[in-house]
């Protein structure tokens, strides 16, 4: 399987283990692959009767076609293991029918970032040895707060690797904050930007779109690479855990082989639900995608119009992993719908105008599958106490917009198919705002909501977090969104 970028028309050309290794395409395009393999009905019976690293290994050697399967499974069976995702990798719980929830947050670091993000680490070391690079890797990233602390986390300490990771200042919780201010490890480094996700994003493809930059750095014997879902090795993991899901579904009998069923996403940068699209594409029997946004819901705006539009006011919610304005995996979508030609000029119109509007046809073709709702801060509030008074199931403000979006598309279609809701981040993680959806009170702190949440719910704060309070802050830099590059110099030496 070879991979190409989403704004050249040339053939296919780099292998998976090049595209993981360099992350962003050399003319700041996305990697793609040249084809999207194929799921049967045998494929999936087998898939039933595995673990989740095993699933996981068979799906993505369909893709790395450069590793070997006994390579994946050996990645798999340590990146999944029991003592790191206590509870399970990617459990399915019933609420209220016909939702499923899928929690994706049991990992070390609370949030569904964690399913790709300990195992392409691993991936990357492979890629380094397979492709004969002698230099190391600087892996550079842009958080709106959960997938900073789970690359922190995943990279730390990984041999000939640095990673620098930068994030709003007032764009993350709390606690996001302090995961990252406190992370451990001789090879990490953290920067607060002012600025929201968008300035910190655009800052880290500048710097990847810097020819001196990288020449600066080759001077240092390092290379940049990403670990933003605008990397393959980042997005190919999630594909995994929607065909796991649907593996579950026939399991417990809810779903018959073949049957279809339904997804909603939470989603800010687009990656997670093109996941699924993708899973979709290899066979998985998807209806409809839901997408869900929060009070920036330009993604709802674009599903409905046809129109993307990032000339708008920017909410700061309670939900920040989707306080996004700029969807970077929508371009993979976009290719595959529209072509490289189309999406190299779509992508061009954003940068100059900040807006795009794409033909009829592409939109069409988007509609057949992908349908969008989006939350208000208060329908986000609702949902959260909503969901625990009548299920007693207590979800995080990102899950919540989920549940809103997922409600109104069952109410508005009285659609029946089994549909499976992403949880993608512990509700501790946001605990002073779900206190208050559940008590109506205000915590005492951000912190100390934690225990207060705890102690209201009878529910367990997940070890990631139990004791943050305590950690040793080691991280306090700061910086102006121009001032990024120095500060990447500076990490350097």
């Amino acid at each position: 399987m070879l991979y190409k970028s989403t704004r050249s028309t040339e053939p296919a050309s780099v292998s998976s283990a090049q595209a993981i290794k360099q992350g962003l395409a050399d003319d700041g395009g996305l990697f793609v692959p040249e084809q999207i393999p194929t799921l049967t009905d045998s494929d999936l019976e087998a898939l039933c009767g595995m673990s989740y690293p095993e699933r996981a290994a068979r799906i993505l050697s369909l893709f790395l076609t450069d590793y070997t399967e006994e390579e994946l499974l050996a990645d798999c069976t340590e990146a999944y293991r029991a003592e790191s995702f206590v509870g399970g990798a990617a459990p399915l719980v019933s609420v209220r029918e016909p939702m499923r929830i899928l929690e994706l947050w049991h990992g070390p670091t609370a949030a569904f970032k964690d399913m790709a993000l300990q195992i392409m680490p691993r991936l990357l070391s492979r890629a380094l040895v397979k492709t004969g690079e002698e230099r190391t890797a600087l892996i550079l990233v842009a958080t709106s707060g959960d997938t900073g602390k789970a690359a922190l986390e995943g990279y730390r300490d990984v041999p000939r690797v640095k990673i620098m990771v930068f994030y709003p200042m007032d764009g993350v919780s709390r606690v996001q904050k302090l995961q990252m201010a406190t992370q451990t490890g001789k090879n990490v480094n953290v920067c607060a930007i002012h600025g929201n996700f968008d300035d910190a994003q655009n800052g880290v493809k500048t710097i990847f779109g810097d020819p001196e930059m990288a020449e600066r750095l080759n001077e240092q014997g390092c290379f940049l690479s990403s670990a933003n879902s605008i990397n393959w090795g980042r997005l190919a993991p999630q594909i995994v855990y929607y065909v796991s899901a649907y593996c579950d579904l026939l399991n417990a009998g809810t779903c018959k082989p073949g049957a279809p069923f339904n997804v909603c996403v939470p989603t800010g940068n687009f990656g997670n639900i093109f996941a699924a699209y993708l899973a979709m594409r290899m066979g998985l029997p998807i209806r409809r995608l839901i997408c869900a946004s929060n009070s920036n819901h330009i993604l709802t705006d674009f599903l409905r119009t046809g129109i993307y539009d990032r000339n708008r006011e920017f909410h700061l919610t309670m939900s920040p992993s989707m306080d996004i304005l700029i969807s970077s995996n929508l371009e993979r979508l976009l290719w595959l719908t529209a072509g490289s030609e189309r999406t190299t000029a779509y992508m061009q119109a954003l940068r100059t105008a900040g807006r795009y509007e794409v033909d009829g046809d592409v939109m069409a073709d988007i509609r057949r599958t992908l349908v969008g709702y989006y939350a208000t801060e208060e329908e986000t509030a609702a949902a959260i106490r909503r969901t625990w008074e009548e299920s007693r199931y207590l979800c995080d403000p990102h899950t919540a917009v989920a549940i809103h979006a997922a409600q109104c598309y069952l109410k508005e279609t009285g659609d029946s198919l089994p549909m499976v809701v992403d949880s993608t981040a512990s509700p501790y993680k946001f605990a002073n705002n779900v206190y208050r959806a559940v008590t109506g009170q205000d915590p005492s702190s951000e912190l100390e909501a934690l225990g207060q949440l705890s102690a209201a719910t009878g529910t367990p704060i997940p070890y990631p977090l139990a004791g943050l309070a305590g950690r040793k802050i080691r991280f306090t830099d700061q910086c102006e969104p121009e001032e990024m590059a120095r500060k990447v110099l500076e990490y350097i030496g």
